[in-house]
């Protein structure tokens, strides 16, 4: 395994990216946990955040992050 390299108790996958006047809004699944994640990398502040939302809130945590910060 390369040096860096997630393990396999650590993969994730992306299930949906959105981007809009350089807000990335990004939606991951942990592999490990069953969990999911909600990732918002805003460009023009520099900041980001992320939350882990429950399953049936995942959908709209992706469509309105901000409402779930």
């Amino acid at each position: 395994m390369a040096a860096g390299a997630p393990k396999t108790s650590e993969r994730i996958r992306e299930l949906a990216y959105r981007e809009s006047n350089g807000v990335h809004v990004m939606l991951f699944w942990r592999e490990a946990d069953d969990g999911l994640v909600v990732i918002v990398l805003d460009e023009r502040a520099g900041t980001a955040f992320s939350i882990e939302p429950e399953r049936d809130d995942a959908l709209a945590a992706f469509h309105h992050p901000f409402a779930f910060a």
